[in-house]
């Protein structure tokens, strides 16, 4: 790679697990592509996540003699949250775009990635196949109406901002980042989640985040599945939603609390109105004569319970768990607020300790081509 060349550099992850049917030919699509993007320089880093076939060697053998490609290899398949944590950290490009292995983005979207991150300064661009003028082909229905859903649910949960698009799309992974700022986000998530994690993380930073509309295009996909292979994809699908609950619990767990804690107290005030009518009622129908107040009262909530004990019952338990609930969600408030301050400084903190030797993290060495 030459290093005096003033375009800037982009680097280009491709994470692949068992893509060895595909991987040459998609690659070299890839690389075709690139190469008419003029304006920049590339570099291609390929992430094997443990794949049990030739995976691996095709990359290395697409890499060999070629500064402009690495390839890192996984002992295991540790999932997509940990080859994004390592792409992320190799890589050098002021842009970095992360692309499916298998092409079901066609790589005509990195430029288009690439050019709105140019003109709209944002710190991360999601190709998004619900955004208008996005689009899906050969999306199986369970699947498609499973992740439109997930999508909906965890883009009403994100905190909304004035500079950044409104959002369609958080569990895609087809996205341009910000070289620097990506590679000093603390990520943690092992898996899919990985993707609304980032969102919610740049959230906290006031990141502008912004959408493209894509193609996502399963043509080929269906055509080389096999029924295993759907059965697996079936159970990664329902391991998607569950984390994508998750994830939306994470993005707003106050109103989780907050939101069944005001129901509860709106139902509970139909029973608890009419308890109270009930007590007035008896409390006026005793004679004042040599009775006491308390004895009146008393004697006026007995009768009232004797009326209607269901009353009682009901409102009492959807009352106090009503103020249980909105209790909990005060204080889960309270800690996102926490999380957010401190996750802020943190990263400033990072940032600064960062400064005297640039702005990406150095893996020793052994690691750099093992993990």
């Amino acid at each position: 790679m030459n290093e005096t060349d003033p375009r800037p550099l982009v680097s280009v992850i491709c994470p692949a697990f068992n893509e060895a049917a595909v991987l040459e030919r998609n690659l070299d699509r890839l690389d075709r592509y690139l190469q008419t993007l003029t304006d920049y320089r590339f570099e291609i880093l390929i992430v094997d996540d443990g794949s049990r076939d030739a995976t691996g060697d095709i990359a290395e053998a697409f890499a060999a003699g070629r500064g402009d490609v690495r390839v890192f290899h996984h002992q295991f398949n540790f999932r997509l949250g940990q080859v994004l944590r390592t792409a992320f950290h190799g890589s050098q490009g002021a842009i970095v775009v992360v692309i499916d292995a298998d092409l079901s983005y066609a790589p005509e979207h990195i430029g288009r990635l690439i050019e709105k991150m140019r003109t709209s300064r944002a710190k991360i661009v999601i190709a998004s196949p619900y955004a208008e003028g996005g689009r899906t082909v050969g999306i199986p229905f369970l699947r498609r109406i499973l992740s439109r859903t997930a999508n909906w649910f965890l883009c009403r949960m994100a905190t909304r901002d004035f500079f950044s698009d409104k959002l369609t799309n958080i569990t895609g992974m087809v996205r341009a980042y910000d070289g620097p700022f990506i590679r000093s986000l603390s990520l943690w998530a092992m898996d899919v989640d990985i993707n609304p994690e980032i969102i919610n993380k740049a959230k906290i930073l006031r990141a502008r985040i912004v959408e493209i509309p894509a193609v996502l295009d399963w043509t080929e996909q269906n055509a080389r599945a096999g029924g295993r292979r759907r059965r697996v994809s079936n159970v990664r699908l329902m391991r998607s939603v569950i984390q994508s609950l998750v994830s939306g619990f994470l993005f707003r767990p106050f109103l989780f609390y907050i939101v069944p804690g005001f129901l509860l107290l709106i139902l509970s005030l139909y029973p608890l109105f009419w308890t109270l009518r009930h007590t007035i009622h008896f409390y006026r129908a005793l004679s004042p004569n040599d009775l006491s107040f308390a004895f009146r009262l008393s004697e006026a909530i007995g009768r009232a319970f004797q009326m209607a004990p269901h009353s009682f019952i009901v409102g009492g338990i959807a009352l106090l768990v009503a103020i249980q609930l909105i209790s909990l969600g005060l204080l889960a408030l309270q800690k996102k607020r926490y999380f957010a301050e401190l996750f802020y400084l943190a990263s400033i903190t990072y940032r600064d300790c960062s400064k005297g030797e640039g702005d990406r993290i150095h893996l020793p060495s052994p690691l750099r081509k093992k993990f």
